[in-house]
């Protein structure tokens, strides 16, 4: 089975970008990292021992190889809720079984962490984002969010606002069991996440 790995913010600029997920959330991001081969850096946060939010930005220092993934070179405005990211245990079926355009398996490593990511050769989100990113780690590799300091923070729902959602969920329901995940028709593609708080109260991402 697929499962929910991680979920991104995207925007032009990461200090922007982090201040506003923190502002949403209440909660400061943890841990940074840099992405060589996607001119990439981002901003973590623990939510949990399965999963983590991350704020991704290009990286004005840094040189991508190419598009920059997660659809970054195309990113303005406001951050935003951009990206839904699910493990899997083998890549190659994973998008055997995914629908044209969800990319192609990269290799990556920084220090001990090594994965494969689906990446479409014009660094574009697969369905506008509808599609999940698909990721598989090395065996043996901890987890990131193993790594990071637990936010106390909970996914409550994320939903997939998509114009072919029902189509998605669909083709999703075989692999992926997530009663988090929801999907609702809408004209433009878009993702929204509400979060727990350790007093109950409810943060939007969207």
């Amino acid at each position: 089975m697929w499962r929910l790995d991680h979920l991104a913010v995207v925007c032009s600029d990461l200090a922007d970008g982090t201040a506003w997920a923190e502002a949403a959330l209440g909660v400061s991001f943890q841990t940074s990292g840099k992405h060589a081969r996607y001119g990439t850096h981002n901003r973590l946060l623990g939510l949990g021992s399965d999963l983590y939010l991350e704020v991704i930005a290009p990286d004005p220092e840094g040189a991508s190889m190419g598009p920059r993934w997660f659809g970054l070179d195309a990113v303005s405005g406001a951050p935003r809720l951009g990206n839904w990211i699910v493990a899997c245990d083998d890549l190659g079926a994973a998008l055997a079984a995914s629908p044209q355009g969800a990319g192609e398996a990269v290799d990556l490593e920084r220090g001990d962490l090594k994965w494969r990511i689906a990446v479409p050769k014009d660094g574009s989100l697969p369905m506008a984002g509808g599609w999940p990113t698909l990721i598989e780690w090395a065996p043996g590799t901890r987890h990131p969010a193993t790594r990071l300091a637990d936010s106390g923070l909970r996914l409550k729902s994320l939903t997939i606002h998509h114009p072919d959602a029902a189509t998605i969920a669909a083709m999703l329901a075989p692999r992926l069991e997530d009663r988090r995940i929801g999907f609702k028709t809408a004209a433009i593609p878009s993702l929204s996440a509400t979060f727990l708080t350790p007093d109950g109260h409810e943060r939007l991402l969207a």
